[in-house]
């Protein structure tokens, strides 16, 4: 078997249908067609079902497809090694974020690279962290930027700053006159949360001892939740590097005691071929000036 065949394999478990693989694989349909079957007689076994409209992977071809991608990805590795250590800043690292971190962080970041004019470039992405992990694990992000407990096996984990969360009420609110709030003065007022499956909630709920008080009302983002609290539906928690995007006449920033907060760190994975361009990456963070954000010791 070579490695065309492989990622014929893969393409064709993928779309289900020859002619779909066939033109990701920019050959012709008889081409894959003769590749599969010449690997199903090498391999002694029938890796696909096929039907008028479409082909069913067999459990025997489930089997055979998982260890295939592994092969594919390993594959991936030696090349990218081969070609990254000829120039590590040729081609743009893939870096992910949380929905939470991303569109605070990666503006300063992107501006402080240009002004260092930095080798290195950055293809970015935002994403829950179970996706981001994911992508990670398979090879399709470098690194990630993600908030603690995260600590998935074969990931190097590197902190970065630890940051506080604010309480951002409406203008009118009764606690605007006063200069901290308790944290657990929340227990018994309208706490809106992002939605189910979203990290940042779930730091919130657990740092500031709210159970699922949050669940009356949620938003999808940061923004959303910041309209809802200037119109008066209620209060929310906010990471202290979103204060400068969200805070404005129509609302009020309010600090907590205790102070609850996260710890943001960055992920890669312990192979990962690129160092040069990984510590040009992490240099970048450490020594951003992010507001609020004390770095990690």
């Amino acid at each position: 078997m070579t490695l065309t065949e492989l990622r014929y394999l893969v393409t064709l478990a993928t779309e289900r249908h020859f002619g779909k693989a066939a033109e990701r694989c920019h050959v012709s349909q008889p081409t894959l067609s003769v590749a599969i079957r010449k690997l199903e007689d090498s391999l002694g076994l029938t890796l696909f079902e096929r039907h008028r409209h479409g082909v069913l992977v067999t459990p025997a071809g489930a089997d055979i497809i998982a260890q295939a991608k592994v092969v594919l990805q390993e594959t991936d590795v030696l090349e990218r090694m081969a070609r990254h250590s000829r120039d590590e800043f040729a081609e743009p690292l893939r870096l992910g974020a949380i929905f939470t971190i991303g569109p605070f962080l990666f503006p300063a970041l992107i501006s402080q690279l240009r002004q260092e004019r930095s080798p290195l470039k950055l293809y970015l992405e935002e994403d829950y962290t179970h996706v981001l992990d994911e992508r990670l694990a398979q090879g399709e992000l470098d690194a990630i930027l993600v908030a603690m407990p995260f600590e998935p096996p074969e990931t190097r984990i590197t902190p970065l700053f630890n940051e506080p969360f604010h309480l951002l009420l409406p203008a009118d609110h009764p606690w605007r006159e006063q200069d901290v709030i308790r944290a657990d003065a929340l227990e018994n007022h309208p706490v809106l949360m992002l939605g189910e499956g979203n990290c940042f909630r779930d730091q919130v709920l657990e740092t500031c001892h709210l159970g699922n008080q949050g669940n009356q009302r949620t938003g999808s983002s940061l923004t959303t939740l910041r309209h809802m609290v200037a119109s008066g539906l209620g209060m929310t928690l906010i990471p202290a590097m979103a204060v400068p995007a969200l805070v404005n006449d129509d609302v009020v920033l309010k600090p907590l005691q205790p102070h609850p907060g996260r710890c943001v760190v960055l992920a890669s994975r312990h192979r990962f071929p690129r160092k040069a361009a990984l510590a040009e990456l992490t240099r970048a963070l450490q020594t951003l000036q992010l507001p609020g954000c004390v770095p990690a010791p």
